[in-house]
């Protein structure tokens, strides 16, 4: 059965491994969520994914709509994480969750681009080692 928390471990919050994840990570699309990520070695994390999620200033004045929207992207996540993990097969991974859209879009649509984001990891991955070091 799966495991459906979201705990402490699982939230990225060092700010090193931030800036990392924007000068040495990937990121790619899946409408409404950008995916940021970095291949992490086993040693500097004890959750298989940390995960960090945000929302724009700039479209949502209110911090009561920003808040709205990471709640909706956590709980998405935190629901299919599973899918998530046995796909990565115990690699660790920091990730970050940007949301995109310019309107507030319903839990649906947003928990639909958070099994986009899953659904395209695999070809994510593998661009990613194959790219010459």
């Amino acid at each position: 059965m799966p495991d459906f928390s979201f705990t402490r471990q699982e939230r990225l919050k060092s700010r090193t491994l931030l800036s990392r994840l924007f000068k040495e990570g990937h990121s790619f699309v899946a409408y409404p969520i950008r995916v940021a990520w970095l291949e992490l070695p086993a040693s500097e994390t004890f959750a298989p994914v940390q995960v960090v999620v945000s929302a724009p200033k700039r479209h949502f004045k209110t911090a009561v709509a920003r808040n709205l929207l990471k709640r909706r992207i956590r709980e998405a996540y935190r629901l299919h994480k599973h899918e998530l993990y046995e796909k990565l097969a115990g690699r660790r991974v920091a990730l970050m969750l940007m949301y995109l859209g310019k309107e507030e879009l319903p839990f649906a649509e947003i928990e639909a681009g958070v099994l986009k984001m899953i659904r395209k990891w695999p070809e994510q991955s593998a661009e990613k080692q194959n790219e010459p070091s």
